[in-house]
């Protein structure tokens, strides 16, 4: 799903794509979208967007002149699990479009169109960040760092430090790829304990002694797990490009996976945490690993194809989601059962949790492996 990095460059291209365009007419809304519908309308308005974490916010500004006239309308994006923004002629929209800004004349007519194939993607009207959510990992470092150091009493931090790492309230921007990244560098094992990784920076303080180059020079060569939680990030946006998915291009794609260095790579072994979700690492998983869980070590062959498909690892372009009856019934109840308000930011709550296995009543037990559901990764607007 995208993380913070995409969300940024999502934000970074509807302000490229829509930079000189002028709106038009209504917001148009896909009638399968359970989002509200946008009660905007002018003759004449601009779109603009900023990010913060895993949110984007959208601006509709009216321009002098515009009938009828109104202020300007924020909105706030999460992008679930492929959430995307896209520029296209109006007469071709991508499939999945759930949210549409088209262009007014004169002029080709083009739609900037919010996609989302698996519909976990919400829109909130008025332009509030989601409440609870902590400060930005990017954007807003010495606020983030001070929040996660203040609050080290919170029990999210009685966790294995890959679990805390995805708590939202803490972490904002922080997802699965990013956070087998961070601890990879750092060789910190995936499930110590949260609280006995990130305690010791409340007591680490530069020398006063040292001269400001030096003290930068210092955490470049030796940055701690929370330095990484916001230099990491920032070097996927450096990236450039317009991020992974499948509208991407392979070119874009290739940077992306070569700046890989633990997510799904060959070598590297992997286990489910206390949510399903699936953790990459090397080496000892650390004292709070789940008992019984089994550690699976990546093979080298295909080494070149990057992370694994599935839904835990959604980051290589694939076939697009089953249309059986039995798969949209399934997508169907994911999609009814996710309700973004009162969400708990004490796991990423564009992630649907992974229910639990078990027989129905009156079947036989099928055996033999079951084949993981492929879906068709997008990339964060880019």
């Amino acid at each position: 799903m995208p993380e913070g990095p995409e969300v940024h460059l999502a934000s970074r291209f509807v302000n490229d794509a829509c930079r000189g365009l002028v709106f038009g007419g209504c917001v148009e809304k896909s009638p399968v979208s359970r989002n509200p519908e946008v009660p905007f309308e002018s003759s004449a308005y601009c779109i603009s967007s900023s990010a913060r974490g895993k949110e984007l916010r959208l601006t509709l500004s009216p321009l002098p002149g515009a009938q009828p006239p109104r202020e300007p309308l924020a909105l706030v994006f999460r992008f679930g699990m492929s959430g995307s923004f896209q520029l296209a002629p109006s007469e071709a929209l991508p499939a999945h479009a759930h949210l549409r800004f088209y262009t007014a004349p004169p002029g080709p007519r083009l739609a900037l169109c919010f996609v989302d194939i698996r519909r976990f993607g919400h829109w909130d009207i008025g332009g509030e960040w989601q409440p609870g959510r902590g400060p930005c990992v990017l954007l807003e470092y010495e606020q983030f760092r001070e929040n996660v150091l203040r609050n080290l009493a919170d029990k999210v931090f009685d966790k294995p430090i890959c679990e805390a790492l995805l708590d939202q309230r803490f972490f904002n921007g922080i997802g699965n790829y990013l956070r087998a990244e961070i601890l990879y560098r750092l060789k910190i094992p995936p499930f110590e304990k949260a609280r006995e990784v990130l305690e010791a920076l409340q007591q680490h303080r530069p020398s006063p002694e040292l001269t400001l180059s030096q003290k930068i020079r210092a955490k470049l060569q030796n940055p701690d797990l929370l330095e990484l939680c916001h230099s990491v990030p920032k070097e996927v946006v450096q990236l450039g490009g317009k991020g992974y998915g499948p509208e991407s291009g392979e070119e874009d794609f290739a940077a992306f996976r070569a700046w890989l260095q633990c997510y799904g790579m060959p070598g590297m072994s992997s286990l489910q945490d206390g949510r399903g979700r699936t953790i990459w690492f090397q080496g000892d998983p650390g004292p709070l690993a789940p008992k019984g869980g089994k550690s699976r070590k990546k093979k080298s062959k295909g080494a070149q194809q990057g992370p694994e498909h599935g839904s835990e690892d959604p980051l290589l372009p694939s076939t697009a989601p089953s249309r059986t009856r039995g798969a949209q019934r399934g997508l169907s109840e994911q999609t009814t059962a996710w309700q973004p308000e009162g969400t708990s930011l004490s796991q990423d709550p564009e992630v649907p949790l992974v229910p639990k296995k078990g027989r129905r009543r009156g079947r036989p037990k099928t055996s033999g492996p079951r084949r993981p559901q492929k879906i068709k990764a997008e990339n964060g607007g880019t």
